[in-house]
């Protein structure tokens, strides 16, 4: 299939802002869409009231109709499970207040730093390890993202900016461009990155616009999808994809892995070859973090690492991920052979 062109992927599309405000925040309205009943899969009200439950309409389709142990919808649905309290599963289980100098800025580690870009996502990730995290208290003034900065810039050891959240691409192109006019202007800084689900969930956000502009910058930019099974890619992903692969963006992938979603080598494998049919790499495979209300998503080490020895076997190095997991106090992820 040719590259299609960005006009392509601008004119074919609604205006990605008007889907973004399209969201399924209802348990019910969302059962009704997947035809499925209380009887077949009950919601908790106490976990959706906790961490409400929201999704694009669009990327509804992605989840199969009839099916309560859809692997997409797992990932979404507020569940009974949530509300069982584990020991250990705790509301900031990497300590990430003791690294934020400045609102908005997160700097753990010694050549980069994450800006909370976006107090907001697109979907809420049931497993998200940010789910408990104070955005109110970091929903930075234009004086606070002119703090960080200069944080930024006063750091010559500081030679990447990556912006997370909640979900960068959830900002408007006019913010975005503004916060890597700041990255730009600082000499020692020659790497952007993205860190993303948009372009599995709302892809028809990676407009003409965006491109254009990460297209003109003199930052080595990288965008980071966020993707844990094959069932989320589309065609539409598919496009966004080579529109960011058009101006050189260097497009990688990080997934969980989570319990009865992805916690099979067939699984694991044919997201890694599916992903590489729309020429991203995988990147990591993180195991879950101890975030309370995601134990039922958990996955033993010794079971990850058995999984990755089958990728192993079955695909080329390019295609299997690194695992991982983040821990308090480390200085670069913990990785496992």
């Amino acid at each position: 299939m040719p590259a299609p062109s960005l006009s392509i992927i601008q004119s074919d599309v609604p205006a990605w802002q008007q889907m973004l405000s399209d969201l399924v925040t209802d348990p019910q309205e969302l059962l009704a869409l997947i035809e499925l009943t209380d009887a077949e899969l009950a919601p908790s009200a106490h976990a959706a009231d906790q961490f409400p439950l929201k999704i694009p309409r669009w990327f509804v389709s992605r989840i199969h109709k009839g099916d309560p142990q859809d692997p997409v919808l797992r990932q979404f649905w507020p569940h009974r499970d949530e509300e069982t309290q584990v020991a250990g599963y705790v509301h900031d289980p990497l300590q990430e207040a003791q690294f934020n100098p400045v609102p908005g800025l997160l700097h753990k580690y010694t050549s980069r730093v994450l800006l909370t870009a976006a107090p907001h996502c697109a979907v809420h990730c049931r497993y998200c390890f940010r789910r408990h995290f104070d955005y109110a208290g970091n929903a930075p003034s234009r004086d606070d993202w002119q703090a960080a900065f200069a944080h930024v810039a006063a750091d010559t050891r500081i030679r990447e900016v990556i912006l997370s959240g909640g979900d960068p691409l959830a900002l408007s192109n006019k913010q975005l461009g503004w916060l890597l006019d700041q990255a730009e202007a600082i000499d020692h800084v020659n790497t952007l990155r993205l860190h993303t689900r948009m372009t599995v969930v709302l892809p028809q956000r990676i407009d003409t616009e965006l491109c254009e502009r990460l297209g003109r910058s003199r930052l080595k930019i990288i965008v980071v999808s966020h993707c844990n099974h094959a069932q989320e890619l589309s065609s539409d992903s598919s496009f966004a994809f080579d529109a960011l692969r058009h101006v050189k963006a260097t497009l990688l992938n990080q997934s969980v892995i989570l319990s009865e979603v992805n916690d099979s080598r067939q699984a694991l494998q044919t997201l890694s070859e599916a992903l590489f049919q729309q020429g991203v790499l995988p990147y990591y495979l993180h195991l879950p973090d101890a975030v309370a209300g995601t134990a039922h998503f958990d996955v033993a080490l010794a079971r990850a690492q058995s999984l990755i020895a089958q990728l192993r076997a079955q695909l080329p190095g390019y295609l299997v991920p690194r695992l991982v997991r983040e821990e308090p106090g480390n200085t670069s992820k913990t990785p496992y052979a």
